[in-house]
Formats: structure tokens, sequence, C-alpha cells
């Protein structure tokens, strides 16, 4: 891993998938039954070494990762199990500066941008970019999903975006 690691792993399909990006990139899909140094062993069933987050933690849905490029809008997923790039730090037009963890839900991903766009991609791929919405806020916390509502915490309002 990096030197600094902010994001969070995230478990399935029997591994853990630890991610970080300061100073370097590293994303390493581990067994979770070894202890001790993992260096060259077959613990580590995947890598990954280039765009990674800083902060953003990784969203694990279905058989794809997806995770940010440092703190920016760009996005990658790989195949979760086998670590094939799916989609390779491609550019989100209209987010700038991404500290929010990507989630997803009903067959789409939500990406929220520090500048208060929330972009809304098709999950899966290639990528297709279904809206991009604007809030007039900005946007440092990850969005909370209940239910069919979802929570977002700006520096000024706390949203709730529902279906009507």
């Amino acid at each position: 891993m990096t030197q600094n690691v902010i994001p969070t792993p995230v478990t399935g399909h029997g591994l853990v998938y630890a991610i970080s990006g300061f100073r370097g990139a590293a994303l390493l899909a581990l067994r979770p039954d070894r202890t001790g140094d993992l260096t060259g062993t077959d613990a580590i069933v995947w890598q990954h070494n280039k765009n990674t987050p800083y902060v953003p933690s990784p969203l694990l849905y279905d058989d794809k990762l997806y995770f940010l490029s440092g703190n920016n809008a760009m996005l990658s997923c790989f195949n979760a199990l086998t670590g094939d790039s799916l989609i390779d730090a491609e550019r989100i037009d209209g987010l700038a500066g991404v500290y929010a963890s990507p989630v997803g839900a009903a067959g789409r991903v939500y990406l929220v941008g520090r500048n208060g766009a929330v972009a809304v991609l098709r999950h899966g791929h290639p990528l297709e970019i279904l809206a991009t919405n604007r809030l007039d806020d900005r946007f440092d916390a990850s969005p909370a999903l209940v239910g069919n509502e979802m929570f977002l915490r700006g520096r000024e309002t706390l949203y709730c975006l529902a279906e009507k």
C-alpha cells in the first residue's frame, strides 16, 4: 500500500480489496485467511498499480470494482474476480474533485463531486453516463442509500433524493 491509506477496504467473492493512492498507487485483491508479510505470495490474487484513489473508497457492485483516480473524476472499473480492466480512468465530465465514495443501486452507480455535481452511470461497461445533476452545495461526504432514498450531506444542506 502507499504511505497514507484513507480508502476503506471492501470485501466480497472471498476476497478483500485494499486500495490507496497517496504518493503512489496500489490496489490488492487479497485472500483474507493469510497473515504476516504477504508480499510475493499467493495471498495476492491480483493487483493494479495506477490511477487509484487518495480519499474515496472503492465500490464493489456485483462482480465489478469501481474506483476513482486520486481525488479526480476519473473512473476505473475492474472485474473483481480476475482483475481485468473494464473501464480505465475515464473522465466523468461535469464532476470536479471527488472525496465522496461511489455508491450503487438499481443498476446505477452514483458519483458525487465537490462542485455539487452528481453523475448517474449505468452499472457495467462500457461507461455510460445517464445523467449529470447539479445541486447548490459542495460535497465531501459519501452518499447514504436507505430504501429508495439517497441522502447527501453538503456543507450547507442535507438533501434527500427519492422517486416521486
